[in-house]
């Protein structure tokens, strides 16, 4: 990005990253009460952050709605094949737990016997990112289409680079397909 270019992406970032409400959001509250930073690369890398945790504080709740604790979570978005189990040995899980996890969504119907997920699991996992996009709708609404655009624009080459890197899962959480790195 030209310097430019990456002002005007920290002021957007900026603010989106002000109306996300911190109601129920701990870690999004928490980066929203730091102090702004002076640089632009700075104040786009709190903005994410900021909004990072907004989404992911509104993922938490969405799992919980539905019944899910933290280790089902994890089973559950590997069984739908959104990331391999390994992904997720560094969690702290311990083999009995990730079994015992596997065990009780297979009794509520969302593990199949082979371990891969059901129709139902499927379902519920879009139900559960479709809650989270809701959720996390808000800083968006608030910055409006046409500079949120302007902003996806701004940041393309940025994300791009970090999928072209393997730091994100090529495969869309709901299930639909690869995400087209290069695309605007």
């Amino acid at each position: 990005l030209s310097a430019a270019q990456l002002g005007e992406a920290a002021r957007l970032a900026r603010q989106a990253a002000e109306n996300a409400g911190p109601a129920a959001r701990p870690l999004a509250a928490a980066n929203l009460d730091l102090p702004w930073p002076d640089a632009p690369h700075l104040v786009l890398w709190q903005a994410a952050t900021a909004l990072r945790e907004h989404r992911g504080d509104g993922h938490l709740a969405a799992l919980l709605t539905c019944g899910l604790d933290p280790c089902e979570a994890l089973v559950s978005f590997a069984a739908i094949g959104a990331a391999p189990a390994a992904d997720f040995a560094g969690r702290g899980w311990s083999a009995q737990e990730w079994s015992d996890a596997r065990h009780r969504l297979a009794a509520r119907g969302w593990i199949a016997p082979d371990g891969s997920a059901t129709e139902r699991a499927h379902k519920e996992r879009e139900a559960i990112e479709r809650m989270t996009d809701r959720l996390a709708a808000g800083p968006w609404r608030a910055l409006g289409h046409s500079r949120a655009e302007r902003l996806a624009h701004l940041l393309h080459p940025v994300v791009g680079a970090v999928f072209e890197a393997g730091y994100l899962p090529r495969r869309s959480t709901l299930g639909i397909g690869a995400v087209k790195v290069g695309a605007p």
